[in-house]
């Protein structure tokens, strides 16, 4: 896995100054343990935290951080925390981290568990203490094997230590660890159908309110967090809240670094740390290489399958949620894929429906039978065999499975990709309707009742 530095072509070193995430990797990309990240300043900032903090200016420093989630809701993570009760006579509550990471294109989280375990936990120590909670979890992909093995090793290294467990640093607050695996269902990435998966149950997500800050695990108060939102936590505690707004770039409203990507027929994919608002086409171009020989870029999404295919004219947004906005998407978990010139965008599509309708709970009915649906319309005109208003019934489908016509994120995220390519590229979704001669008759095709 590739990971580089700010400046093109590795100018400039990686360093605690402007890369607060990756700063401490290892050139072999060996997982850094125990003694070599307390070397690193490693667990200072949480004994920062336990020795000159109150729990609530904890929650504050990250609120006025602007630190936002970075599992692609982009939800601010102080206000999050602001949400958990402050009763204090309710002594059982609990902090969850998202590992879940399966959202295709993305592994980011990956490289952080499978290389920093210890900074996933000092950033899920700092946070349970500002959020009162005595237990945690990593809810993490069941596929993530390594990332499992060398956690837990990390969790086991950071008890011996008194890191974990009881009386933390001599303060009298306790905090266990645990790394549960799923079973694979991208689902869980939606925090309420995780918090059930971890309960034992089916993986649907959960009507809100209440919010899980209210009424998460077992009805207890809980906390859901992103692995590299969590991984950001130590950097701000340590070294303060205008530092880690200066990362990022001018006119970016996003504040500090994101892991960023580029997967496809690049030159050079991989994964770095950048300042929220560099140009995609920085990114592509400067880090990625741009595309192999012989190819030449058709379209890219910027943050992993449930967001909307742009094109090589719209480069030049800047990397954070609003600039991404502004050219018709959404940021997502900020790692891009190029698609070559070499791809039909129906086949394309009819893969990405496949896989979200089959990772659909099922719970509601617009996506529980409206992806299938888009399946198979997208076959028939993979196959040169669609009809007269097939096209129109896909984008009826993304209309109905849009924001706020369904019981999560789900099916939104699946059919946005699919409302942008047909917008880009409809002649290749005109090319597989079948000639008019060859049409199935109007009552054998299905019917979209309101389109």
């Amino acid at each position: 896995m590739t990971l580089t530095s700010f400046g093109p072509a590795n100018r400039i070193k990686r360093s605690a100054e402007t890369h607060p995430l990756t700063w401490r990797l290892r050139d072999d990309g060996e997982a850094v343990w125990l003694d070599e990240y307390q070397a690193k300043n490693g667990y200072a900032a949480a004994r920062k935290a336990f020795a000159d903090m109150a729990q609530d200016d904890i929650v504050q420093t990250v609120k006025d951080s602007g630190l936002k989630g970075r599992g692609g809701a982009g939800f601010p993570t102080g206000v999050k925390w602001g949400l958990m009760p402050k009763d204090e006579s309710i002594n059982i509550r609990y902090l969850l981290c998202n590992a879940d990471e399966m959202e295709p294109n993305t592994w980011k989280d990956r490289m952080l568990m499978e290389q920093l375990p210890h900074l996933l936990i000092e950033g899920m120590l700092i946070s349970a203490r500002a959020l009162k909670t005595y237990r945690g979890y990593i809810f993490l992909r069941g596929e993530y094997t390594t990332a499992a093995k060398h956690l837990n090793r990390a969790v086991e290294e950071a008890k011996a230590a008194g890191l974990l467990g009881k009386n933390i640093l001599g303060s009298g607050f306790d905090f266990e660890l645990f790394v549960h695996t799923g079973a694979g269902r991208y689902i869980c990435g939606e925090e309420t159908a995780l918090i059930n998966s971890l309960e034992g149950r089916r993986a649907n997500p959960r009507s809100k309110p209440p919010f899980p800050a209210a009424v998460g695990v077992w009805g207890k108060p809980t906390c859901v967090n992103n692995v590299e939102t969590l991984c950001n936590v130590p950097a701000i505690i340590a070294d303060g809240v205008d530092w880690y707004k200066s990362l990022a770039r001018e006119g970016s409203e996003d504040m500090g670094t994101k892991l960023m990507g580029f997967s496809g027929k690049v030159k050079n994919p991989g994964l770095w740390e950048l300042p929220f608002g560099v140009t995609a086409r920085e990114l592509f171009e400067d880090y990625a290489g741009g595309m192999r020989d012989g190819y030449k870029l058709k379209a890219w999404q910027p943050g992993g399958a449930g967001t909307g295919f742009l094109l090589p004219e719209h480069l030049d947004a800047q990397m954070y949620a609003g600039g991404i906005a502004k050219v018709g998407t959404r940021m997502g978990t900020g790692l891009a894929m190029a698609v070559d010139d070499s791809v039909n965008m129906v086949s394309l599509l009819r893969n990405m429906e496949q896989f979200f309708s089959r990772e659909s709970c099922g719970f509601c009915t617009p996506c529980r039978d409206g992806l299938p649906w888009s399946v198979k319309l997208l076959m028939a005109i993979e196959n040169g065999e669609g009809q007269p208003g097939d096209i129109e019934t896909l984008l009826g489908l993304v209309g109905f499975l849009g924001p706020g016509k369904t019981f999560c994120a789900h099916a939104p995220g699946a059919v946005e990709p699919l409302g942008s390519a047909i917008k880009y590229f409809r002649p290749e979704f005109e090319a597989g309707i079948a000639p008019v001669s060859a049409a199935v008759p109007p009552l054998a095709r299905p019917i979209v009742i309101g389109a």
